[in-house]
């Protein structure tokens, strides 16, 4: 049974984490939620720190706010990031190619799985999601690989 590793590396400025689960897709899967979660985290953090300025006014209640949407934009932003770089990722692998459909896919159901997280998920909402994540994963895609 493969045993899980963990790897850090800092070259400013870039940070990298290689975290070994065993098998690749786990590992695009957790490395794409946990960079993109950080990521989500930092702009809700930033968007609260401006308001706080702006407000002038800090107080246990609103930092406690802060920490609640950051944990929830962190999940948010790794979910996408997650489910979108495994199912790009597995549809490489399935198909033995590298190309737009993959992408259009993995974007489709990360928005799906993006729309879910919703509060009041409906099927238009889950509809919606899934055709403008596979636009967006699709349009990327080709400018990607323009050269």
């Amino acid at each position: 049974m493969p045993k899980a590793r963990i790897n850090a590396q800092l070259d400013a400025p870039q940070i990298d984490v290689l975290v070994d689960l065993g098998h690749p897709l786990l590992n695009r899967v957790f490395d794409g939620f946990v960079k993109v979660g950080g990521v989500g985290a930092l702009h809700a953090a930033s968007q609260d720190t401006y308001r706080f300025l702006a407000q002038e006014e800090t107080n246990k209640k609103s930092l406690e706010k802060m920490v609640q949407r950051m944990g929830k934009e962190a999940v948010q932003w790794g979910l996408v990031a997650g489910v979108y770089s495994g199912m790009s990722y597995g549809m490489q692998e399935a198909r033995g190619v590298h190309d737009w459909k993959n992408a259009l896919l993995g974007g489709a159901l990360t928005g799906a799985a993006l729309s879910l997280t919703e509060s009041n998920p409906s099927h238009d909402r889950i509809v919606r999601g899934a055709i403008t994540g596979g636009a967006i994963a699709t349009a990327a895609e080709f400018l990607r690989n323009i050269t």
